[in-house]
């Protein structure tokens, strides 16, 4: 039986222009620009100064707050400039610690990591914390965070999340081919964390190399591969548990409440590496990719890395219209190809006129495809008449806040309506609304 849910869309995959490419590691820049905001919550506190030197995973940011994360150097150099540059998901400055690259790797190694089989659960969690990990799918919220769900939530199973249903994107796949026993590893790790017996390891199924190799790998090990069809946005956590799982995270839930912890495959890894290796969060693996690119590839880079050295590697055709942190369907376009990569960065992909040129917006004709492949049930027409309304209050009432803004709405809608920017504006003003009445 292959797992699926209600709703979604079938946008051209794309992934044959990367998938075959083994990952290489590219190049380490001369300089690196680390944001304090490398994380989901509160901005990491800058802890270092300039004119400083800095060595390979040291700490130069602590955590803000309760949801916040350690950020490392991702380079041995001199801190040349501190300073607030723009953030492409804030859309606002931030403290970003700009590092000068001087020679080759000096690492500093976090203290206590080894033999994870003697360590404690609080001894595993406090050095993925000190590593800095966060979500590598794309949301980055930091792991240790994850990993603690309070008394009341009773978490039985994990889900690693392998379905990387984004268009063009194939870092991922390639993760699970060719690192298989780091990946492995990091999955026992997060076992004995949560204390759960039942894994499952989700893949779309036009990963069948991937689900192949992992079932060689995992089976022994009591983890179920499980095939789910391939369909946008499988890889959204609620939609994952429900094809695997059957069980159905509430509104305004957390996957916890039905007592699963979802990880990306990307983010065990980098477990991995923190436990058993001692390496803070100070690169990540990316997929370069695009009618655009020259040499589409699967690459590990730097954290602080420009966009621009990395489309420079891969090099560019002279059509480029848009560049994307992330693909298509939910990444962020970006104003100036200098931004950096984050820990979130799953991929870059630069697309010709041809691919992102759309028709003018026209009204809406109530042809309800929106309503059809909603994943969330909603009715994304009526959320953005509300918006577009200033009727905040109603369109919090029927599911604003729900929307994951996966831009299914979008995609199938003939009067090419933006449904997710008027969606993301709705909620940034409900939310602002709602703390001025407080």
């Amino acid at each position: 039986m292959i797992g699926t849910f209600k709703g979604g869309v079938h946008p051209p995959a794309k992934k044959e222009l990367a998938k075959d490419k083994p990952i290489e590691r590219m190049e380490i820049p001369d300089t690196v620009y680390v944001y304090m905001v490398n994380h989901a919550g509160a901005p990491a506190k800058v802890v270092v100064e300039k004119d400083q030197e800095v060595k390979t995973g040291q700490v130069i940011g602590e955590p803000g707050g309760f949801i916040s994360a350690f950020v490392h150097s991702p380079v041995t150099g001199k801190v040349v400039d501190i300073k607030k540059m723009y953030h492409p998901i804030t859309g606002r400055p931030v403290d970003t610690v700009i590092i000068q690259k001087t020679s080759d790797d000096e690492w500093e190694f976090l203290e206590g990591h080894g033999d994870y089989e003697k360590m404690d659960k609080e001894q595993i969690l406090d050095l993925i914390k000190r590593a800095g990990i966060v979500g590598m799918g794309g949301a980055m919220f930091p792991t240790h965070v994850k990993l603690s769900p309070p008394p009341d939530k009773k978490v039985d199973t994990l889900i690693i999340n392998g379905a990387e249903c984004e268009p063009y994107l194939t870092i991922d796949y390639r993760t699970m081919m060719e690192r298989t026993d780091e990946l492995l590893t990091g999955i026992k790790i997060i076992k004995k964390v949560l204390s759960v017996d039942r894994v499952y390891i989700g893949v779309e199924d036009n990963k069948m190399g991937a689900i192949k190799k992992l079932r060689e790998k995992m089976s022994s090990e009591g983890i179920e591969v499980v095939p789910l069809r391939t369909k946008y946005p499988q890889g959204s956590e609620k939609h994952l548990i429900y094809a695997i799982t059957g069980r159905k995270v509430p509104r305004g839930g957390l996957p916890m409440d039905v007592g699963v912890v979802v990880q990306n495959v990307g983010t065990a890894v980098a477990i991995k590496e923190a436990v058993v290796d001692g390496k803070p969060l100070i690169e990540r693996g990316l997929t370069v990719t695009g009618e655009a690119v020259k040499n589409p590839g699967n690459f590990i880079v730097r954290i602080g890395t420009p966009a621009k050295f990395v489309l420079d590697h891969v090099g560019l055709k002279e059509n480029v219209e848009r560049v994307l942190f992330g693909g298509p369907m939910m990444g962020i376009a970006l104003r100036d190809i200098n931004i950096p990569v984050m820990k979130g960065t799953s991929g870059i992909t630069a697309l010709p006129a041809k691919v992102t040129r759309s028709a003018e917006e026209m009204p809406c004709i109530r042809c309800s495809r929106c309503v059809m492949v909603c994943p969330m049930g909603l009715q994304p027409y009526l959320l953005v008449k509300l918006v577009q309304k200033k009727r905040h209050d109603d369109a919090a009432a029927i599911g604003l806040m729900d929307c994951i803004e996966c831009g299914s709405c979008a995609f199938v809608c003939p009067s090419k309506i933006d449904h997710v920017r008027y969606i993301k504006l709705g909620k940034t003003v409900y939310k602002a609304l709602r703390g001025a009445k407080r």
